[in-house]
């Protein structure tokens, strides 16, 4: 069975048994299960439905198998002729997580 999620501000299609690495839940740690009840479709085949805009009763759990932290990215910022540079670093907070049950 499929279904179209909405987590942390992204949509994911997933299976039971996929793995994701999303934005991290705050206040979780590893092996903590987060239910996630805001699915956008669900099903397949024959009994596909769609939420408009989400399926009543219809859930998502998911076990964090991890909590870390993503490559650094740089910003950097500069104006020609002002002398003006600018350097930051930036590490995003992730968490990774693995579907074990859809409920539709």
């Amino acid at each position: 069975m499929k279904a179209t999620i909405k987590t942390q501000g992204q949509q994911f299609t997933v299976t039971e048994g996929d793995i994701l690495t999303v934005n991290r839940y705050p206040g979780t740690e590893k092996g903590s299960t987060v239910e996630i009840k805001d699915v956008l479709a669900a099903g397949e085949g024959e009994s596909f439905r769609i939420g408009r805009p989400l399926l009543s009763g219809a859930s998502v759990s998911a076990t964090i198998l991890e909590n870390k932290r993503g490559d650094k990215v740089i910003v950097f910022k500069k104006k020609k002729r002002k002398g003006m540079e600018r350097k930051r670093g930036h590490r995003q907070e992730l968490s990774v997580i693995k579907i074990n049950t859809i409920n539709a």
